[in-house]
């Protein structure tokens, strides 16, 4: 329905309701126009917020200035997609708790490329990634497929990195807005992807990123991918949170092996003896992507 994907951006940008008030609005109404008519003790028992958030959302509800963002979005070439529309990525609509809305800038049509391979991994990560990713990722381009991760520190920037100076294309998922991209060192990085590649966040250009923020856009990460290649991790670390959440969504993870020695194996190396499958060659990769 065409009034509700515009719905469902009004609500995105309204204080205290979050994904999980959302997702029992849109369960319970078949019209989310209908919404605008509840009051607010009404829309407190269908989202079951406390009384400071649901004071903050049913005053936004009522002003937010919709039309005006949309505008705005416009001018600067930011898209946005929602859970409504047909090309929102099938993959994705199928994890648990889907963003309702994304925000994009740069090639849309990434969203829609056939393979998509997620490359996590370390902050920290060492010349080991680095020689890793530098010899598998051409070689994956050269098949088409398209590198997702989250453009941060480490293991993340060397796959953005080389899947670029491989020619091919690469996908960020933003932990904030547009506006505030984190890490600082990345800007550059991200302006690039902006112009030729495609950033994606769930946020609102104007969010500035929270901790919790990143764990959470990881299922995005997963969701949007085939597969999961995983380089150096340690044991509980925010790639685990990754590597759970594609195992969650039925996705394969892939583990690159690590010396017994090296703390930043721990987690790659134990992901393996739990059942992920260990990459040797560029061969293990392809054969779970089928290109």
């Amino acid at each position: 329905m065409k009034g509700n994907r515009h719905m469902l951006f009004h609500i995105h940008h309204c204080r205290g309701i979050g994904i999980k008030g959302t997702k029992r609005l849109v369960e319970t109404y078949q019209d989310l126009h209908a919404v605008f008519e509840l009051s607010s003790s009404k829309l407190q028992q269908l989202t079951a917020l406390s009384s400071t958030n649901i004071e903050l959302f049913y005053k936004d509800l009522h002003s937010f200035p919709s039309d005006r963002y949309k505008k705005l979005y416009e001018e600067n070439d930011i898209e946005w997609i929602t859970l409504y529309d047909d090309d929102y990525p099938k993959l994705l609509k199928n994890v648990y708790d889907p963003p309702f809305l994304l925000f994009l800038k740069g090639n849309r049509k990434l969203l829609q490329a056939s393979t998509k391979l997620a490359v996590i991994g370390s902050r920290n990560a060492t010349s080991y990634t680095e020689k890793v990713l530098h010899r598998l990722i051409p070689q994956l381009i050269e098949r088409g497929v398209v590198i997702v991760s989250g453009l941060a520190r480490g293991a993340d920037t060397i796959a953005h990195k080389e899947a670029i100076k491989s020619g091919g294309n690469t996908i960020g998922v933003l932990g904030g807005g547009f506006q505030h991209i984190y890490p600082k060192q990345n800007v550059d990085l991200a302006h690039h992807m902006m112009h030729h590649q495609l950033l994606l966040s769930e946020y609102p250009p104007y969010m500035k990123p929270e901790k919790w923020h990143f764990p959470f856009r990881n299922r995005i990460i997963s969701g949007l991918s085939d597969a999961v290649l995983v380089t150096e991790a340690r044991k509980k670390s925010g790639t685990f949170i990754t590597a759970d959440y594609a195992l969650n969504e039925g996705r394969e993870v892939l583990c690159i092996p690590g010396s017994i020695h090296d703390p930043l194996a721990e987690g790659t190396n134990s992901l393996i003896q739990e059942g992920a499958k260990m990459v040797l060659t560029i061969e293990d990769i392809f054969s779970e992507l089928r290109v």
